[in-house]
């Protein structure tokens, strides 16, 4: 699968792209709300893992982005998240993603979540 991973923390997104390189996937990433939805077009990514907390956005604007746009409006997406902020699990679901993962979570979590959206 392709994978547009939208993550600022260059560590956690240089060891995801190892991990899921690893599962086979192909990964670009990017580290900000704004160059989101370029990449995403781009590349046409079969899934779009979003960091909830970006530079120049959020990761909810990413994903009403890429729901808005016909290049983009049928990827799924999952969010991530170091915040402990309520409400934000309840967000991505009513905005209708695929999954939803609080860092730190495991590799497994992440790898499951990508394949069910096969």
């Amino acid at each position: 699968m392709k994978v547009l991973l939208v993550e600022d923390d260059k560590k956690l997104a240089l060891a995801l792209g190892i991990r899921l390189r690893s599962d086979g996937h192909e990964i670009t990433t990017t580290p900000d709300a704004i160059s989101a939805m370029s990449s995403a077009i781009r590349f046409a990514p079969d899934v779009v893992i979003i960091d909830i907390n970006l530079p120049g956005g959020d990761g909810f604007t990413v994903a009403e982005r890429l729901l808005a746009s016909v290049d983009t409006q049928s990827t799924p997406f999952i969010f991530m998240t170091a915040s402990k902020k309520e409400g934000l699990r309840k967000k991505a679901m009513q905005l209708g993603a695929a999954g939803f993962l609080e860092k730190p979570f495991s590799s497994t979590d992440i790898a499951h979540l990508i394949n069910g959206c096969r």
